[in-house]
């Protein structure tokens, strides 16, 4: 009998700072109401810490919560774009963070849609009876990146960490089908432009990045590739839109999402949203999404959930999932981020004022 695989431990990590829309009107041509009425976000949170802390903090929490110890694992997973290095990797980092050693560790980036990329691995390995427990990360910093002149890009992301532990089961319960893509053409919509090897080695590119994004590009590729990836798990799983108990899309705008379950024909109430606290936290918004969806008492033992999500790349991807008969925490770590600054704009001050100098731009009053 092949096993199937099922998430069995939860967690999160989002940083104490908060940017708000007012912190950003203080120095972007915007408003608050401007903001919230077009992404549906109201406030963001903001790191310095490195993305394996967020990452450990989250893992620890989805560890209690199973009940298993680190050293249990076969594989630590992590979902990332902003990972703290390129060699070595942020998963071998995170397993140093939680102490434990010889389990598997492998980073993937697939951008926003990393965590579904991360869990289909993961998922296929433990169906295929390649291994019995992993822990599997989304998370981003993506305000790193961020040019803080740009209006269109500074208002949407936020920075965090999600974590999920997956398990071997013989129940029939965990995950169903998948279906992942990427449409390449559209590699020059969105992205993070003067990284990696493509640029020449000794090229003295400024500390602000360039971040390419075409909105009503992203806006219909998002709906059209998140749709036909949900009714394709769906299709697979023999599951039409009534059977469907949790509908949870990558948080990237409000429009977005509301357009997607509409196309899909989904009533708000089977429908998770919480872009509003956090905005845009890339492969960490779903994993997020998910674990908040449990504390709030909208997961059910038995429960139908699809999961989907779409990024640079341009990436995308839907996995179908039957809940298992545990809703609530084995156990509850005390895992957080070592203590560091609490206010969002004055951690951000001088990298804003900076993207200003960088663009030949004068600095706003609210930074001087």
């Amino acid at each position: 009998m092949t096993q199937n695989a099922v998430i069995t431990g939860w967690g999160k990590c989002l940083p104490p700072a908060i940017l708000t829309n007012e912190h950003l009107a203080s120095f972007l041509d915007t408003s608050g109401d401007w903001i919230t009425s077009r992404t549906g976000i109201e406030e963001r949170r903001i790191t310095h810490k490195n993305i394996s802390d967020l990452s450990a903090v989250a893992g620890k929490h989805a560890l209690a919560a199973a009940g298993l110890e680190a050293s249990e694992l076969d594989a630590i997973y992590v979902a990332t774009s902003s990972g703290d290095t390129l060699i070595p990797n942020t998963a071998a980092r995170v397993q140093n963070k939680l102490g434990i050693r010889g389990c598997a560790a492998v980073d993937v980036n697939a951008a926003c849609s990393g965590f579904i990329y991360a869990l289909t691995q993961v998922a296929a390995q433990i169906k295929a009876g390649m291994m019995e427990k992993a822990l599997v990360i989304g998370a981003d910093r993506l305000t790193y990146y961020v040019d803080w002149t740009k209006r269109n890009v500074a208002i949407l992301f936020g920075d965090g960490a999600g974590a999920v532990v997956v398990e071997a089961t013989d129940d029939n319960a965990g995950f169903q089908f998948s279906h992942l893509g990427c449409d390449s053409d559209g590699l020059g919509i969105l992205g993070v432009d003067k990284m990696g090897t493509n640029v020449p080695r000794y090229h003295d590119h400024p500390g602000a990045f360039e971040v390419p994004f075409e909105g009503q590009e992203i806006y219909m590729n998002a709906i059209a590739e998140m749709k036909r990836s949900s009714l394709e798990v769906m299709k697979k799983s023999g599951w039409h839109k009534d059977d469907i108990d949790l509908f949870i899309a990558h948080q990237a705008n409000i429009r977005i999402v509301d357009a997607l379950t509409k196309h899909l024909k989904l009533p708000a109430d089977k429908v998770f949203i919480n872009i509003e606290k956090y905005g845009n936290m890339s492969a960490a918004t779903v994993p997020v999404a998910l674990c908040e969806a449990l504390e709030a008492g909208r997961v059910n033992a038995g429960d139908n959930i699809i999961l989907t999500a779409f990024g640079a790349g341009l990436t995308y991807g839907a996995c179908s999932l039957k809940w298992g008969s545990r809703t609530t925490p084995v156990a509850i770590s005390s895992a957080e981020l070592a203590p560091g600054p609490t206010d969002a704009l004055s951690l951000l001050k001088e990298d804003i004022k900076r993207s200003y100098q960088e663009r030949h731009q004068p600095i706003p009053d609210a930074l001087k």
